[in-house]
């Protein structure tokens, strides 16, 4: 079985390693290498980086306008967060299978893990998806479902990745038994591109400050106007208290109050300078249980 797999992040990664290890993956399409860094080095996805290891030809196109890939005779299509939506004469090529980290018809878009952790959804998962021209509004071929808990976005990219990589296999091999189910669009919520000012906090409500925090990890973390947070545990969530007030001073952490519930601050990181732990940062700036850390 031929397979052309399109993908970019290392959710992408699993699921492609999984495709070259049952099938005939005759071609990789990813996104065009990116500057990273304050030296803004150009730097290749996942993607293409395991492709080149594993000698899979791999090709980085900003448009598939103009990309023929009836020459591969791909026997499928596979498509898991590769970033670009795919023409027409792509997808009467060969069946197009998207694998998308949400529960269809809940969030299509760009940011369907991140938007279950913000929404505090108790379920999410993976489903596999025959694409058409709309954005992740194919039939459903096959899904499979998962706890959210107290997971960061980086432990539900892991997890979903894994269980992606095991439902590909399973959907390619019975493809034709499989009766493809429409969505039901008057159900369907959409997932924004994450924007760097999503990561604001303003200390109102310590469930929502948890939720970002898990969310937002690793990019963009959450900020307030005093510093960024990088490590933060939730501690209530229906207290009254006055927002960024320090409350108690432990170990291990700094509780400061929201105005709906307290958090405990552990490390935090001030423009410009190195990550500090949040009782440090106290210290230095000379400030008691009672004071204002937001002040």
């Amino acid at each position: 079985m031929n397979i052309v797999f399109m993908g970019s992040p290392d959710y992408a990664v699993k699921i492609l390693d999984s495709l070259n290890k049952n099938f005939n993956v005759v071609a990789v399409f990813t996104q065009p290498d990116k500057p990273v860094g304050r030296k803004k080095i150009l730097t290749p996805t996942p993607v293409k980086k395991y492709a080149i290891d594993n000698n899979l030809e791999v090709f980085t196109p900003s448009t598939l306008k103009n990309e023929d890939l009836k020459k591969f005779n791909p026997d499928f299509i596979v498509v898991a967060a590769y970033g670009l939506l795919l023409p027409k004469h792509i997808l009467k090529t060969a069946p197009c299978i998207n694998l998308h980290a949400s529960l269809l018809p809940k969030y299509r878009g760009a940011s369907p893990i991140q938007s279950a952790i913000l929404n505090g959804d108790k379920y999410t998962g993976v489903t596999s998806m025959l694409m058409d021209e709309g954005l992740d509004t194919g039939d459903i071929l096959t899904w499979d479902y998962t706890e959210v808990g107290n997971k960061t976005s980086i432990d539900l990219f892991d997890e979903l990745a894994d269980i992606a990589s095991n439902q590909i296999i399973y959907t390619l091999k019975n493809f034709n038994k499989i009766k493809p189910l429409k969505q039901n669009s008057l159900l369907a919520t959409y997932s924004p591109k994450i924007k760097k000012e999503d990561g604001y906090v303003d200390f109102e409500s310590a469930l929502i400050m948890d939720r970002k925090y898990r969310a937002f990890k690793p990019w963009p973390g959450i900020f307030c106007e005093k510093f960024k947070i990088n490590e933060m545990e939730l501690i209530d969530s229906n207290s009254i208290n006055k927002k960024g007030e320090i409350i108690d001073i432990l170990d291990d952490g700094v509780v400061v109050g929201c105005n709906k519930g307290k958090i405990k601050l552990k490390k935090i990181q001030v423009p410009g300078k190195k990550e500090i732990d949040a009782v440090s940062y106290l210290n230095g700036k000379r400030l008691k249980v009672g004071d204002n850390i937001l002040k």
